[in-house]
């Protein structure tokens, strides 16, 4: 299925210049800035603006997908349950918004973020010094699309590959940690050199 079968896509709010920190109040603003490359937004870093009236189309929430149209990466982050109150999204972020009766946000997130989409946002790409994603090449992304059991089932796995692969690095971690103390404490307890005379001192 194409993309734009399975979401509405909508472009982000656009900036006509820097967005400064309301005074009180506002409402938090989700930049390129906060995505980070693994897909992680820190809720506690997002800006707070007053922009004034905005149409509701900008505004998201949990259970929306933000694609990053800019930069070396293109990946695509669920908003999770963390966002309770209404959040917006700004340009180059695209709002993917997925017909829950097709896909879930969460596989449709893990199908974008797969090598063959990332391939053909690569061949899309415009631009050389900054690389940019245009909105067509998103409309005609095709994807495999099953049935929403099997989206949660690849979804579920996914995660849990993830949490094996978290762990595995932080196993080794550990590991390397406690050899390099031993090695330490066998430095600190091994005799200590000596110079010996050279023949004819």
């Amino acid at each position: 299925m194409r993309l734009s079968e399975v979401c509405t896509i909508q472009t982000g709010y656009t900036a006509r210049s820097k967005l400064e920190p309301a005074a009180s109040g506002g409402i938090p603003a989700i930049q390129l800035r906060d995505l980070s490359l693994n897909g992680d937004i820190n809720l506690e870093q997002l800006t707070r603006v007053d922009l004034g009236e905005m149409p509701q189309r900008y505004f998201v929430a949990s259970g929306d997908v933000l694609f990053r149209s800019r930069g070396d990466r293109n990946i695509a982050t669920v908003l999770d349950g963390r966002f309770v109150e209404p959040a917006i999204a700004v340009l180059p972020l695209v709002v993917l918004r997925p017909n829950p009766a097709v896909a879930l946000a969460e596989y449709l997130a893990w199908a974008i973020n797969q090598p063959d989409s990332q391939r053909h946002f690569h061949t899309a790409a415009r631009g050389t010094s900054i690389r940019m994603v245009p909105k067509a090449s998103l409309d005609d992304l095709r994807l495999d699309v099953p049935d929403l059991e099997t989206q949660r089932r690849i979804v579920a796995i996914d995660a849990l590959a993830s949490r094996e692969e978290a762990l595995t690095h932080r196993l080794a971690g550990k590991k390397r940690e406690m050899t390099n103390l031993l090695l330490a404490e066998r430095a600190k307890g091994a005799p200590p050199v000596t110079n010996p005379k050279r023949t004819g001192e």
